[in-house]
Parts: C-alpha cells; sequence; structure tokens
C-alpha cells in the first residue's frame, strides 16, 4: 500500500466518473493512441491542460486574458482556473476543446462552498464585475514608482562617483542602498499585479508591465511559475514551492522533531534567517535557470515547464538578464574601478533590494498560529478542503491603505490570496468586509494593526519552528 495515499483517495476518482476506466494500466493509456481519450495527466501534451479530471486542448483557443493561458500547459490546472476566475462557471469551460480525461486526478481542495458563495457575493457588492483592475490610483502609483526606478538605475549605471563622499548622496553607498529600494518598489508595486493579470484588463499592458521582474534582476515567467503554484497551494506540505526555497539553510515550515529536513542549526535561525535573506538577489540573478525557464522549485511540485509558450521565450529571457548584468554589475566596475570596493557597493543595492522584498514576504505566511499544513485533513479522511478557507488561515494582512500603497497591496496578504486577480488598488476598501464574513464563518484571520507586530510573530514563529518548540508537550495543569 502507498503509505502517502489517503484512506478514501478513490473516492475522487469514482466522482469523476472514471472508475470503469481505472483497470486500464497508466503505461497503455500513456502509449496506445486507441485509448488516448482516457490518460494520466504525465501524458498531457504541451498544448493540454487539465481542469477537473477533464483534458482541454488549448492549442487554438483565443483567451480573454491573453496567451499566457498556454503558461502551464501539460499541466493539472484545476485550482489556478479556479482561482483566478472567480465567476467561473461551467459555461467558461465550454469555450475550450474536450479531448479526454485523465484517471489519475485527486482533488485536495474543494470550491463553491457556503464561506467561497457568502465572501464572494459581500466583497462583489464592493467591487463589481470588471472593475476589479487597477484604479487610476493605482497607475499614478505606478507611474511614480517607474520613473523613481529609472532615474535611480541612469545614477546608478552612470555613476563615476562611488568613492567620493564630498556630497553623500553621489557616494556608491547611498546610491546602492536608494536603488536596491527603488527595485524593490518595482517588484511589490508594478509587477506583481500585472504578472498577477491585475493591472489592467488589457493583455498588453499586464504584459508590458510584467516585465519589471526581469528589470530588477529576477524574470517574469520563472516568477509566474513559482508565485502562481504558491498561491494555488499556499502551506501545502509538498506542493508550496516557497515552503521549501530556503532549505537546507533555514526552514520556513515547521517539521516535527526528528524529521529528516531538520538540520541542527535550524534551533538558530530565528537569529541569522534575515541576514540569509540578504543574499536573495545574488541567488536570483545568477541563477541558471533562466536559461531554460523551467523553475526547479515548482518542477520538484510536479509542475511541468517544457511547453511552446515557454521555449519560445528563452531567448527574451537570456536577453533581459545579460541587460541587467551590465547595467548593474558590469557599468559599475567600468565607472569605478574593477576592485572590491566596488563590488561591495554592487552587492549592497543586492542585499538593499533582498531584504527589503524578502522580509515583507517572510511576514505573509510564517507567523505564530498560522495554518502550516492546510491539506492534512486530507491526508487523513480523503476529504478535500475549503480552498477558501485554507488560503484565509494561511496568510496574514498587516496595516491600512498607506501600508499598501508602498508595499503594493502585500499586507494585504489574506484578500490577496482569496482575490489573486483583483488590483491591490481594492484590497483596503474589501479588508473588513473580509474580517466580517470570516468571523461569521469560524475561519482564523490573522490581523496585525502594525507591521513590527507582524515582524514579531514572524521571529518568534521561525525560532520556535527551528527549535520544534511548537512540538514538545505541555504538561497538564488545573486543580484535581
Amino acid at each position: 500500500a502507498n503509505p502517502t495515499m489517503p484512506p478514501n483517495a478513490n473516492i475522487s476518482r469514482r466522482s469523476n466518473g472514471l472508475a470503469s476506466k481505472a483497470t486500464v494500466s497508466t503505461q497503455d493509456l500513456d502509449n496506445d493512441p486507441a485509448l488516448q481519450s482516457v490518460r494520466t495527466l504525465k501524458s498531457l501534451k504541451g498544448t493540454e491542460i487539465a481542469i477537473d479530471g477533464v483534458i482541454y486542448d488549448i492549442a487554438d483557443f483565443v483567451h480573454p486574458g491573453g496567451e499566457v493561458v498556454k503558461f502551464f500547459g501539460g499541466n493539472d490546472v484545476t485550482v489556478q482556473y479556479k482561482m483566478i476566475h472567480p465567476y467561473h462557471t461551467s459555461k467558461h469551460l465550454e469555450k475550450m476543446k474536450n479531448v479526454g480525461k485523465v484517471v489519475d486526478y485527486e482533488a485536495e481542495y474543494k470550491f463553491d462552498t457556503e464561506f467561497e458563495r457568502d465572501i464572494k457575493r459581500e466583497v462583489f457588492k464592493i467591487v463589481r464585475r470588471g472593475r476589479e483592475f487597477g484604479t487610476p490610483g493605482y497607475f499614478f502609483r505606478a507611474f511614480c514608482y517607474i520613473a523613481f526606478f529609472f532615474f535611480m538605475q541612469y545614477k546608478f549605471a552612470t555613476s563615476t562617483t562611488f568613492f567620493n563622499y564630498n556630497n553623500w548622496y553621489e557616494s556608491g553607498v547611498a546610491l546602492a542602498i536608494v536603488f536596491g529600494v527603488a527595485q524593490a518598489f518595482i517588484g511589490l508595486n508594478v509587477q506583481h499585479d500585472a504578472n498577477h493579470g491585475a493591472a489592467s484588463k488589457h493583455p498588453w499592458v499586464n504584459d508590458l508591465l510584467g516585465f519589471g521582474c526581469d528589470l530588477i534582476g529576477s524574470n517574469k515567467w520563472n516568477w509566474m511559475a513559482q508565485h502562481w503554484t504558491h498561491h494555488a497551494y499556499t502551506n501545502h506540505n509538498e506542493k508550496d514551492p516557497d515552503s521549501f526555497s530556503s532549505e537546507p539553510l533555514f526552514a520556513f515550515n515547521d517539521y516535527p522533531p526528528g524529521h529528516p529536513n531538520k538540520r541542527w542549526y535550524h534551533k538558530f535561525q530565528g537569529a541569522y534567517f534575515i541576514f540569509l535573506l540578504g543574499f536573495y538577489w545574488l541567488s536570483t540573478v545568477f541563477n541558471p535557470q533562466v536559461l531554460d525557464l523551467r523553475h526547479r522549485g515548482s518542477l520538484n511540485m510536479g509542475i511541468q515547464m517544457e511547453n511552446d509558450y515557454i521555449v519560445k521565450r528563452r531567448k527574451v529571457a537570456i536577453a533581459l538578464r545579460i541587460m541587467y548584468m551590465f547595467l548593474n554589475i558590469y557599468s559599475p566596475f567600468a565607472n569605478n574601478g574593477f576592485t572590491m570596493s566596488t563590488a561591495g557597493i554592487i552587492f549592497l543595492m543586492g542585499v538593499s533590494e533582498s531584504i527589503t522584498l524578502s522580509l515583507l514576504f517572510s511576514l505573509s505566511h510564517n507567523f505564530e498560529n498560522s495554518d502550516r499544513d492546510p491539506s492534512a485533513e486530507f491526508r487523513k479522511t480523503g476529504e478535500p478542503i475549503c480552498w477558501f478557507k485554507s488560503q484565509v488561515e494561511t496568510s496574514s494582512t498587516y496595516g491600512g491603505a498607506i501600508s499598501g500603497y508602498l508595499t503594493g497591496g502585500l499586507n494585504f496578504q489574506v484578500e490577496h490570496h482569496l482575490f489573486p486577480r483583483m488590483s491591490s488598488a481594492w484590497y483596503p476598501y474589501i479588508a473588513p468586509t473580509v474580517r466580517e464574513v470570516c468571523k461569521k464563518h469560524g475561519v482564523n484571520y490573522a490581523y496585525y494593526p502594525w507591521i513590527w507586530q507582524n515582524l514579531i510573530s514572524t521571529f518568534s514563529y521561525m525560532h520556535k519552528a527551528g527549535t520544534g518548540a511548537n512540538w514538545e508537550l505541555k504538561p497538564l495543569s488545573g486543580r484535581a
């Protein structure tokens, strides 16, 4: 018997009307053309996707959101599809070409629950259909952040005064710190909404602004592979690439004592993890995954990244990375000398960007009492869990509108995970309603009025996750 298989795993297969096909071997399904209408997930072609166990060919499908629909070709996209289509009905799927079914589809999450219907009903009273994209205020802020970025990009790439401290604001230290923050602002406030398809209803606008990811040393397609998978399976014990991205250096996952992924030095991670976050830029800019656009974190979670959509974009990704390295590594060396001091300034720029970005990311799902294993109940009972409930209980929100304007709405992490294709500009308006609906349904909503409170909770969680304190047995107390 498979020890990882839940007791009632076959129920999901029967519920999809596929039980009668289960006797066909997976090898036959993959190799025999006569049986291609009933197949396995691994047999999906690069132009095919699976939703609720049904295979659709999207090679000629014209999607209102643009070609990005083909990004996850070759994969089961049930959760991704439903999380970015809040108005989903069966009518939408009828527009795509149905070419078969899969026998190994397993539904871990359930949708259209009472909680989901209630929260959508109340939120959509505030944000009407078709208005969920970027507001004039959002685009004004985006313009300001873009202008600030290009100004600092020009200053950093052309400066010959790295070591001239007569005017401190022209020194390399000052330029590095400010330019690092300017890049982080692009990552938080521009590319993030765009690569969620939330900045504009026009695909070309999202596509263009999404390249902000490449302008700050990352890559939009690798980012989407990791980030969309993270959104679909937040804090999942096997499928959330963000949960495993820092291992073995430190662990976001709260492993029990004796777990093979735990290391002795994790007991100190509460003190050192923030320093390691400073290397985020270095590990991103020099990451060879930009060469093939096969994000290893997502690949290890079972996401296939070898379709034509991705292959055709590899040259663009490589060209943009070369441009970034020319502007922000070669040019500073050429203008200020090929010395360790210049290298230190470049590294400081990277640390500035890294800390600004990654520390804010770390707050989102790593805090005391967060649900670190939302699919545990499914593994025990075989009963799918409410996806919307899991998104709330694995995320936190802090601050208000001002924090949202600075972080691109990432402080409203609960709202963002519930409605990932809604512009961050709307989150301050829907947050009070989301909290009320969660309270009504008994769903745990983590809210911190101030960012420092979330920070303390995150540091506390990281310490306890490293030491295994959350797994220690507490002595009984009370009167006999």
